[in-house]
């Protein structure tokens, strides 16, 4: 009997955490998807494309060091690109600063809206790149999603600092807290200048986690289209 009640109890809360997940969203990170589309290209492919008269600029894949020469070279020769729709999973995060600023820069000169669209979803130093549209708006089901910037995503020099002994290690620590903090301040500036509120960063960014315990699996968010208005990420509502 006690074995039955025990196998019953496993099952209603299989059941219920099965039950406070909506279908197709991540378990770990209830508010984003299972499975991002944020397209798997390794670095950034920008495909300008005719839609309805307009021209529109997909912008899809890895955020790299090289995407704001080739995001100013294709804003330049493509005049009359009036949108850019963006996914994408991250990547260089000063590049994704640069490049938002880019966009700021030539939105000066043409009313250009960024847009997440329907079923794509937005990353990381994505972000940034989103944020640089003077209009920006995110369709139903796009998805804008945040984590804790942080400096420790290089494996290989981590492993070879530790490797070197304590003392190599300790200035490896120093490096990356100084940067993490040059980084913070960045993007607080960036925000300031493309017009988004910073209280996006402490509110959400800064207090998700780097790494998940056994408890808590959370380090993803995807915002709400209550919280994307509240913090001006978007400015237009589809709605």
């Amino acid at each position: 009997m006690n074995r039955w009640i025990k196998s019953v109890a496993v099952f209603a809360g299989a059941l219920a955490c099965t039950a406070a997940t909506p279908p197709g969203m991540d378990p770990d990170n209830p508010t984003c998807p299972a499975a991002p589309n944020w397209s798997d290209y390794k670095t950034m492919v920008l495909t300008p494309f005719q839609r309805s008269g307009e021209t529109v600029l997909l912008a899809e894949g890895r955020v790299d060091g090289e995407l704001p020469a080739r995001l100013e070279k294709v804003l330049t020769e493509n005049p009359s690109i009036s949108e850019i729709w963006i996914r994408s999973p991250g990547g260089d995060a000063r590049a994704g600063n640069a490049a938002g600023l880019l966009i700021r820069k030539f939105s000066k000169e043409r009313q250009m809206v960024t847009r997440i669209p329907s079923g794509w979803t937005c990353f990381s130093a994505c972000n940034f790149v989103f944020m640089g549209g003077r209009a920006r708006t995110i369709d139903p089901g796009g998805y804008f999603m945040v984590h804790m910037f942080t400096m420790t995503g290089d494996k290989n020099a981590i492993q070879s600092s530790v490797a070197l002994g304590a003392e190599s290690t300790t200035e490896l620590i120093s490096d990356v807290e100084r940067e993490a903090a040059l980084m913070a301040t960045e993007d607080n500036d960036l925000l300031i200048r493309l017009d988004v509120s910073r209280d996006l960063l402490s509110d959400i960014m800064y207090r998700q986690k780097t790494v998940a315990t056994a408890s808590d699996r959370s380090t993803r968010r995807c915002l709400t289209r209550k919280e994307a208005l509240k913090y001006n990420v978007v400015n237009i509502d589809p709605d």
